[in-house]
């Protein structure tokens, strides 16, 4: 097995070795674990979150698997944070930033330590992408694993529930015992939020990728198929090992088409955009947003899931998960089944037995019958938005929206406005100076857009920004806005009463004003002082790229 002990050999081989193993020992090394495969196992467990707080448990059962086939595990941590706590406060500023953080830290760890592969055990938005970040960065034998979904809470509640019951309350809607009400039980356990938001956008995603166990990203987080999901994940890492298959290999340009078609047919999250091209940056893979818009043409939104339908995740997984969605997919030759992944076979090889939904489910609709026939997530250009803008269009919204500027610096004062009911019908949402640099950190806009919604405006307002949007936003909203206003884009120009015009059919999003007056606006334009200028925000705010490119660090 000395093929499998490319890096740890280095570490514990030979007698000049000896303080390395005499290190060890204390942690639980024996002397014939030297001999084996170092499996380095990357836990995001943290009581901060709902979202983590059992992957200590999962650990363990990663663990037990590489152990009981015949590789040495070692549990480490890396962070989360939780985007649901923190979301439209000073603190989300650091949600993107933690994707990188964790890539460099699983990156760190494994590079030091000499493991010879990786499993990786992500729950919150963010960890996904920043564990497949850092495995493609190592690019040695690795997995992920979905720490899986939370169960309902009471009523069909989650945790969008009660950011829109917000927007009720302020409107009279419902009264201080009933918020409390949903409040205490929307979120009753362990598990990422219910809905196709961004964690189960991206555990999809990564699935349809080749990175995870087929159905990984459909089990409940607290179930025997998880804890089953972690035992088998650790088994498959030595396969790898010994097949010598790593990340690289198996996250190719198709891979990531296949990636998006899934997330497409279920309505997930914009976000997907922005992860997916962080992603293949890391493995080197030149995928661009224009690559949505040629994969989206062909592809239909077909599940009926939240935030823009009506089950949650959970009720996907009675149905028998994203396995028959995938199957349904490879058979009408809209995925490329000869793409290696991690069980060692191609996704054809993987679906080859997977049987079709009951006949009796509407959650997931047939190709000849979607809910939407092209793609949710637009890619929208124009005066306002140069190098793209992302929409997250569903149809039930309407396919065009023609409104007149309200302008924000920054979230909180839009929530404010909303709240206030300072936002009227036929208003353009104006959120600015939000982006990657001019945050910092680019945030989500889950705040605004759910008490929008809870105001009952959710038809008639729209919403665009060049920060984010949570998995878990719905309605008229476009964001990524590139170039950001701290970078001069037209954004920063834009003043109340402008126009605005967001064409989801032809993919616009326009400025109505005259050029000649967008430009003299812009001569005078001077970019703010930054709002951080030492520690990781303003690290973040000097290296990341542009929405558009991912908002990459390196």
């Amino acid at each position: 097995m000395s093929n499998t002990r490319k890096y740890s050999s280095q570490v514990v081989d030979g007698y000049e070795r000896a303080p390395s193993r005499a290190m060890l020992y204390p942690v639980g090394f024996t002397k014939e674990d030297f001999n084996k495969p170092q499996v380095g196992i990357a836990s995001t467990w943290s009581m901060v979150t709902p979202c983590n707080m059992h992957i200590n448990k999962l650990a363990d059962e990663a663990e037990k698997g590489v152990n009981s086939a015949g590789g040495k595990g070692v549990i480490f941590n890396t962070i989360t944070i939780s985007d649901g706590i923190s979301m439209g406060s000073e603190g989300m500023k650091y949600s993107l930033v933690s994707r990188e953080v964790i890539a460099d830290s699983i990156e760190t760890v494994v590079g030091c330590q000499g493991f010879d592969g990786v499993v990786a055990i992500g729950g919150c938005d963010k960890n996904m992408p920043g564990c497949i970040i850092g495995l493609s960065r190592l690019n040695r034998p690795g997995i992920f694993v979905y720490g899986g979904t939370i169960q309902p809470g009471k009523g069909h509640t989650d945790v969008v529930s009660v950011f829109e019951a917000v927007g009720k309350y302020a409107n009279n809607a419902i009264d201080a015992i009933e918020l409390e009400n949903i409040e205490k039980t929307a979120i009753p356990g362990p598990g990422s939020c219910g809905g196709m938001y961004t964690a189960n956008t991206m555990a999809s995603a990564i699935e349809a990728l080749g990175m995870s166990l087929p159905n990984s990203s459909a089990q409940d987080a607290i179930s025997a198929d998880k804890n089953n999901d972690c035992v088998r994940a650790g088994e498959a890492v030595l396969n790898l090992l010994e097949k010598d298959i790593k990340p690289n290999d198996i996250m190719t340009m198709k891979a990531f088409e296949n990636a998006i078609t899934v997330i497409i047919t279920l309505g997930g999250s914009t976000n997907a955009v922005l992860h997916l091209i962080a992603m293949a940056d890391a493995a080197g893979v030149d995928l661009n947003i224009d690559d949505f818009t040629r994969i989206g043409a062909n592809v239909p939104v077909i599940a009926d899931l939240k935030p823009s339908g009506k089950y949650l995740m959970s009720e996907l997984i009675e149905i028998g998960g994203t396995l028959p969605l995938m199957k349904m997919l490879l058979d009408a030759g809209m995925l490329h089944g000869d793409c290696m992944t991690v069980t060692g076979k191609t996704m054809a090889e993987n679906l080859a037995d997977v049987k079709p939904y009951a006949d009796s489910q509407d959650i997931i609709r047939s190709l000849d019958n979607p809910i939407k026939k092209d793609s949710h997530l637009r890619i929208l250009r124009g005066n306002l938005a140069s190098e793209g803008s992302v929409a997250k269009i569903t149809g039930k919204e309407g396919l065009s929206f023609r409104g007149v500027a309200k302008c924000y610096g920054r979230e909180e004062d839009a929530l404010s406005a909303v709240l206030n009911d300072e936002i009227k019908a036929g208003d353009v949402i104006v959120i600015r100076y939000e982006g990657p640099a001019g945050g910092p950190g680019m945030r989500e806009m889950l705040a605004p857009t759910s008490a929008v919604m809870g105001k009952g405006l959710g038809g008639e307002v729209a919403l665009i920004t060049d920060g984010r949007f949570s998995g878990g936003t719905h309605g008229f909203v476009v964001g990524h806005i590139t170039p950001e206003a701290f970078k001069g884009g037209v954004l920063a120009v834009v003043e109340d009463g402008d126009e605005i015009l967001i064409d989801a059919e032809n993919n616009v999003l326009e400025l109505l004003v005259d050029q000649p007056i967008i430009d003299e606006r812009l001569s005078h334009w001077t970019q703010p002082k930054p709002n951080y200028t030492k520690g990781v925000l303003a690290k973040f705010a000097k290296l990341a790229k542009s929405a558009s490119e991912g908002a990459v660090t390196t």
